[in-house]
């Protein structure tokens, strides 16, 4: 798939990959919880959006392929002896669905914008636990999850185009990188993948 959705304007600090590491448990945790969301989104998105016949085949192959990803994350909980835990609110989609706007063709570009967003800076912090974590097994694990939550930014994007504008989705796409950067700089540090 080409290159659809921007780069994210501010990265990830560096303090916050030994977070994560130093608390790898509480990430995997976290990362399972983030992917059954992600798969529960593109099934949401089938749901609201009916009418969207050309992109509701990509939304459920996209809910599979995160429903895949939560399997694989459990898999590796359950060899470290890790349990599933409670889903706790993230303070970062929240922030950003916040900036939403209403009405029925505002309301789906800004969800499938804000999804491509969300997905590219996962894909990032995945990217950087690739890079950083002692185990080549794990290394390996999130390098694959990487590419794919890479490709799923695009894929927002991708789909969002066969109903919007161009011009219009890529002002908007700026807008709402502006605003999580923003949000990015305000929050707390913390070993989470948001």
């Amino acid at each position: 798939m080409a290159r659809k959705s921007i780069d994210l304007l501010v990265a990830t600090p560096a303090a916050w990959t030994k977070t994560a590491l130093d608390n790898f448990d509480v990430f995997l945790a976290d990362h399972a919880n983030c992917e059954r969301k992600a798969s529960a989104l593109a099934m949401s998105l089938v749901v609201r959006y009916p009418d969207r016949t050309e992109i509701i085949p990509q939304l459920i192959e996209l809910a599979k392929e995160e429903l895949e990803h939560f399997e694989a994350v459990y898999e590796l909980m359950q060899k470290r002896g890790l349990k599933l835990q409670k889903d706790t609110s993230d303070h970062y989609a929240t922030e950003l669905l916040k900036h939403a706007r209403h009405g029925r063709e505002e309301r789906f570009i800004d969800r499938m914008l804000i999804a491509s967003v969300i997905e590219g800076r996962s894909a990032e912090r995945l990217g950087l636990i690739a890079d950083a974590h002692p185990d080549t097994e794990i290394q390996e694990f999130y390098s694959q999850l990487y590419k794919s939550e890479l490709k799923h930014a695009h894929v927002f994007v991708h789909m969002l185009l066969k109903y919007a504008d161009e011009d219009a989705v890529y002002k908007r796409l700026h807008e709402i990188n502006a605003i999580e950067a923003d949000i990015m700089q305000r929050l707390e540090l913390r070993g989470t993948v948001h």
